[in-house]
């Protein structure tokens, strides 16, 4: 996981003794890491002040203070669904990041777990993800509810939600557009998406609404971040190639400016390659603290 930023910010800290020069080079490394400055400049400040206190002489005292700053900002959530209610997924992000594909790996862990789940393909805006989302379902044994491109993405909810109530599922996961004409119409879509399933009776903590980033995007991700947690308030994110990603510093920012946790992390390309957001893991391997 993230191998050329890990290994650079694992060879800051072994690297020389603790003095000036080397809070400048863990400095540099961390905007290159896509901490961005004024996060950076913070952990970098606060690392200094408890080395100080604590009276730090190793790197791996340095590297557990590290991630002892880092774990405020970074945060997992619980992924259980709510027992003996409808609960509902609906899935953002931009095209390409893999947003639909993400949506059949939820589908087959929760499946796995003994729930009924739901696919509705709610990004009406391009026939190739109303397709790709059918394959899926085929693929899963699972129902799906979709209409044809250019329909209202709103009725499609609104039908899933219908038959969901109607067949007692668990769980709808709800594609959606990452893109349209305009950035406005979108956000606009997306709102109204959300007025549809809040106006439906489902219970506030049973609805969730994830963002889907590609890890290899860095900032870009803080940047999609912002701009949905605008439109409709996010619940956390999902995070794909997480296996190859070179930077993690992104998902500090996340956590830093909007609050919001890491719930799953994809990891390959089958059913299977999914998991729940290990914060330890994330920081340990993030810091260099991997293995010891």
């Amino acid at each position: 996981m993230f191998n050329k930023f890990v290994e650079k910010l694992r060879s800051v800290f072994s690297s020389r003794k603790i003095d000036e020069s080397f809070f400048e080079e863990l400095e540099d490394t961390l905007i290159e890491g896509d901490l961005g400055a004024r996060l950076t400049d913070e952990v970098v400040e606060a690392l200094r002040k408890e080395a100080r206190e604590e009276k730090a002489s190793s790197a791996e005292d340095l590297q557990k203070i590290m991630k002892d700053l880092l774990s405020r900002y970074v945060k997992s959530a619980d992924a259980d669904l709510c027992p003996g209610s409808l609960n509902v997924f609906l899935i953002l992000g931009v095209n390409g990041v893999g947003k639909t594909t993400s949506i059949a790996k939820m589908a087959s862990y929760y499946s796995k777990q003994g729930k009924k789940v739901l696919l509705a393909a709610a990004d009406t805006f391009r026939a190739a993800a109303v397709d790709q989302l059918d394959i899926h379902a085929s693929r899963l044994g699972m129902r799906i509810v979709k209409q044809s491109t250019g329909s209202d993405p709103g009725a499609v909810v609104y039908d899933a939600l219908s038959s969901a109530i109607a067949q007692n599922d668990d769980l709808i996961l709800a594609d959606t557009a990452g893109r349209m004409h305009n950035k406005e119409n979108l956000m606009k879509e997306l709102q109204k998406i959300d007025k549809i399933i809040s106006n439906r009776g489902i219970k506030p903590e049973c609805y969730k609404k994830y963002l889907v980033i590609d890890a290899t995007t860095g900032q870009n991700g803080v940047s999609q971040a912002m701009l949905f947690n605008s439109a409709v308030r996010l619940d956390g994110v999902i995070l794909t190639k997480y296996d190859s990603a070179s930077k993690g510093g992104a998902l500090v920012q996340i956590g830093q400016a909007l609050n919001l946790p890491i719930v799953f992390v994809g990891t390959g390309e089958s059913y299977d390659d999914i998991h729940p957001f290990d914060k330890d893991e994330f920081l340990d391997a993030l810091v260099g603290l991997e293995g010891k």
